[in-house]
């Protein structure tokens, strides 16, 4: 392969292109401000990068970048239907009819209008503009990381592939993307394939091969009465009445059954974390004021629970929530030995997907925060825990590899360097990488650990 260098020349070029960053924008200082106290929004967290491309490690002397890949969720987007906005319209109707809205109460109607209206101007579960915007931007800061693989891949003509799971808001995220990097370099237009829907890759929770999982879902009698236990909590009613005596009378909160206060505050609680998803098809609507920060904790750790024991590590000792990832992690390595080997000609993979299999895929690589399992009898909490939605899966998240390429006397010898959400991120501690503390590992070594190839 041409673009692999025996010298440092090209890594000056590279080092410098790193150090650039995205300008400011309007959207930028919103994003700020959605920043600027504590939120409880989980995997509902509007996208940021979470490391500056200008504190990346320089790359190893004489590599140069081959090949990249990545698997992302899709951008922030709508919430899947109008549920949880009826249920609390229905109650805030009935406590005005009774004259029974606090003052506070009182502002919370026209905003939970706004959000839904906002909604459905996109579809529910679709795209929001500013997931269109997060991934455009991602796929931006890519570029500017990689200026001399994106350079190669348009002098070469490789193709740039793209898959998602098939459901409209992955694919929309990969129109955005693929946006994103036709915007930054217009060449690329003809190297980015159309968009192909490999379910089984991207969509495996869903799929008939998984029934076990989906099983587990529906009948798992351990999930069941942890999530019971969990949600139980005297923490949960003492939350949900805090919530209802902020915006109801005295008299409407004791006419409340407890049921129906949590079954509320639940459901304000989701309309408080997709708001900012929708920040451009709902502008201004802000509903952090209607729940009191340790409220928004509570109902966001029970959110969490429910991811954590569904999606993420679950029970210690159980791999059922993970081990259909398996897959997804093949590709991985599929790709990146087949580019090293000569067999691929692409420049690039782009795969689309979903919380469903990003949280899976974390516990297979040994990401941050995302392999601790429970025991059956030690339910997960934020204090014997580092699992956090908002960490593992916000809206976007993103893994991706980057292949690098060195020939010399003895042969090329490859080199991975693994981003998380955009920062350099360790495999997981049974891989030794090419230096104590560096980012960059050798595929070989990487096949040898996770046990591929």
């Amino acid at each position: 392969m041409k673009r692999i260098i025996t010298s440092g020349v090209a890594l000056a070029a590279t080092l410098t292109a790193l150090a650039l960053v995205l300008p400011g924008s309007a959207a930028a200082t919103q994003d700020r401000a959605d920043a600027s106290g504590p939120h409880y929004y989980t995997t509902k967290t509007p996208y940021g990068p979470q490391e500056s491309a200008r504190d990346y490690q320089p790359v190893p002397k004489g590599f140069a970048p081959v090949f990249t890949e990545n698997v992302a969720r899709h951008g922030s987007r709508a919430m899947t239907d109008s549920g949880d906005g009826d249920a609390v319209l229905a109650v805030l109707d009935s406590a005005k009819d009774q004259g029974a809205l606090t003052p506070l109460g009182a502002k919370l109607g026209p905003r939970v209008r706004t959000l839904l209206s906002g909604a459905t101007t996109i579809g529910y579960g679709n795209l929001s503009g500013r997931g269109a915007r997060e991934q455009r931007d991602t796929a931006l800061r890519m570029e500017r990381r990689l200026p001399s693989l994106l350079s190669d891949i348009t002098a070469d003509h490789e193709p740039i592939e793209v898959e998602t799971s098939g459901v409209a808001r992955a694919v929309a995220s990969a129109d955005a993307f693929t946006d994103g990097l036709t915007a930054g370099d217009p060449a690329l237009a003809g190297l980015i394939q159309e968009p192909v829907t490999n379910k089984d890759l991207l969509y495996f929770h869903k799929q008939p091969q998984n029934a076990d999982y989906q099983a587990y879902l529906d009948d798992d009698p351990d999930l069941a009465a942890v999530i019971a236990k969990i949600d139980g909590q005297a923490d949960t009613a003492k939350a949900a009445t805090h919530v209802v005596s902020r915006l109801f009378g005295e008299d409407f909160v004791a006419a409340m059954s407890g049921d129906d206060r949590v079954s509320f505050a639940r459901s304000l609680y989701e309309l408080y974390s997709a708001a900012p998803d929708l920040r451009a098809e709902a502008p201004g609507v802000d509903l952090d004021p209607f729940l009191a920060p340790r409220d928004a904790h509570w109902f966001a750790y029970l959110d969490d629970a429910e991811e954590f024991y569904q999606k993420g590590p679950a029970f210690k000792g159980r791999t059922i929530t993970y081990d259909m990832a398996n897959v997804l992690l093949d590709d991985l390595f599929a790709e990146v030995r087949a580019k090293a080997d000569g067999t691929s000609d692409k420049g690039a993979v782009l795969r689309f997907t979903h919380a469903e299999e990003i949280e899976p895929l974390a516990v297979l690589l040994g990401l941050p925060g995302s392999t601790k399992g429970a025991d059956v009898n030690r339910p997960y909490t934020y204090g014997n825990n580092p699992w956090r939605g908002a960490d593992v899966a916000p809206m976007a998240a993103n893994v991706q590899w980057d292949l690098y390429g060195r020939t010399t006397g003895r042969g090329t010898q490859y080199l991975v360097r693994m981003l998380y959400n955009e920062k350099e991120t360790a495999f997981k501690a049974s891989c030794e990488p090419v230096a104590k503390g560096s980012r960059f590992y050798d595929l070989n070594e990487l096949e040898r650990c996770y046990h591929r190839g």
